[in-house]
């Protein structure tokens, strides 16, 4: 067969291609790897994502007992610097209290659940064996708050390593000096441990944009999102599985049974806590008529100062905005010390006072605006079933966490199946269901909007079902 000169350029040029291409597939197989510019911190999103895979990769051949010294090391690391953590986290975003933070820090280091958490189930019978365990995501991107930074780094990071997961994280800007802190020493911990290198990443700057970037990444599986409303909302959009924390305010109800020093008291620690940025924090009460100026006085007694008449109007002319006819905090003022918040609005600030408290109607602007300060409003009601039906209407639905103080059992169940709460603290401060001076586990990322409620490492994970069939035989 006689080949002419134009048929072998073609046929060099067809080789030539075949190998461009196989080139260019093996490279995308196996990428140049990414260079961070700190432990785990990338430029971009799709750095963090490149060596997230790398990780994850490596995760999967990683056994249950390195895990488990994973967790022991980044508890350990996370204890060694909580103080640190904290100080770095009220200096960066000016919000709440250093000794507070310590102890979500803390909390979220000692209390929230590892590789324990996940439980296998088999079943057999004559045709065989089933197991069902839980598997990873895989790579999940990760949205987290100003309000708690580093406990929610903490919190997410030892609940997600534990199911076998790797994360890409984009911490709030406000926030990102503390949160990139957190993740790099927990990423060291990791790795101390025989774990793999940047289990954990997040870009350098975080914003907006890559937010958006880590939400809709085509390699991100799942997202873990902790934050306000319009952030879950986008999260939602993308399709991808999604476990959301959203907002909270959490009303609280005050019958005419209960122990009112220890309720005035536990009162005024949940809400002053620090500076009520949780959004398990006490954010309204409803108390019935009787015993309301009782309860008053004995918050009084526990930190709180009473404000009423012109006093009250300057408060609410430096606390509140409003736009296009709705309410809002006063940013500058979220977090803050309630003496600061005092001197603000022209009053006289004594440093020890920890809530500022107020008598207002049920439709006041503070009764129905999460406020996140030390500011809350009480409404006293005629009648604990009034108090109950005005505490469901003001949480708004979100399912989030709700507080009753009584002695009468029926009460708290009528109040309990009411408000259909995720976390319901029945005669205690709020933070005691965080686990915080309270029993259960801790959970920094409450999903009410997509359902799972309390999380643990067992929420990021999914089922993964193996049957043998026929391979049991009883003889």
């Amino acid at each position: 067969m006689q080949v002419s000169e134009k048929d072998i350029q073609k046929l060099v040029e067809q080789v030539l291609s075949k190998i461009s291409t196989e080139a260019t597939s093996s490279e995308k197989a196996n990428p140049e790897p990414v260079v961070a510019l700190e432990d785990g911190v990338f430029a971009t999103v799709d750095e963090c994502v490149q060596a997230a895979m790398v990780a994850e990769k490596e995760m999967r051949s990683v056994s249950l007992a390195t895990r488990r010294a994973m967790i022991k090391a980044m508890r350990e690391v996370s204890i060694r610097h909580a103080e640190e953590l904290a100080i770095i986290a009220v200096n960066e975003t000016g919000l709440g209290r250093i000794e507070d933070k310590k102890n979500k820090n803390l909390l979220a280091a000692e209390k929230t659940p590892g590789v324990e958490d996940l439980v296998s189930t088999t079943y057999s019978g004559d045709d065989g064996l089933t197991l069902v365990e839980q598997a990873p995501f895989g790579i999940v991107g990760s949205i987290t708050p100003t309000t708690n930074p580093a406990a929610t780094i903490i919190n997410n990071s030892i609940s997600l390593i534990a199911a076998g997961n790797v994360v890409v994280y984009n911490p709030h800007p406000s926030a990102k000096k503390v949160s990139l802190k957190a993740m790099q020493l927990l990423n060291q911990a990791i790795v101390s441990a025989g774990g793999p290198k940047n289990a954990l990443t997040s870009v350098a700057t975080p914003n907006l944009d890559t937010s958006k970037q880590v939400m809709e990444h085509k390699d991100i599986r799942a997202l873990v999102v902790t934050g306000g409303g319009l952030v879950v909302k986008a999260a939602m959009k993308t399709g991808k599985k999604v476990i959301a924390a959203g907002p909270g305010n959490p009303p609280v109800v005050v019958d005419e049974t209960a122990d009112l020093e220890k309720a005035g008291r536990d009162i005024v620690n949940g809400a002053s806590f620090d500076n009520n940025v949780l959004c398990t924090a006490e954010k309204e009460v409803f108390v019935v008529d009787k015993v309301a100026s009782t309860l008053i006085k004995e918050m009084e007694k526990s930190g709180a100062v009473l404000l009423k008449g012109f006093q009250l109007e300057k408060l609410l002319k430096t606390v509140l905005t409003e736009k296009d006819g709705k309410h809002y905090p006063a940013r500058e003022f979220i977090g803050k010390d309630a003496s600061v918040i005092l001197e603000a609005a022209g009053l006289k600030a004594d440093p020890s006072v920890k809530l500022i408290i107020c008598e207002t109607k049920f439709d006041h602007p503070l009764v129905w605006t999460e406020m996140l300060m030390p500011v809350l409003p009480i409404v006293r009601v005629p009648d604990v079933d009034t108090a109950i039906e005005m505490a469901v209407k003001a949480e708004k639905g979100n399912r989030h966490t709700a507080m009753m103080h009584s002695q009468n059992v029926t009460n708290m169940t009528k109040m309990a199946r009411e408000i259909q709460a995720t976390i319901f603290v029945k005669n205690g401060p709020s933070y005691a269901g965080l686990g915080f001076n309270g029993e259960g586990f801790t959970t920094l990322t409450i999903a009410g909007p997509t359902g799972e409620g309390l999380t643990s490492a067992r929420t990021f994970t999914r089922q993964r079902r193996c049957a043998l069939v026929e391979g049991l035989r009883i003889i």
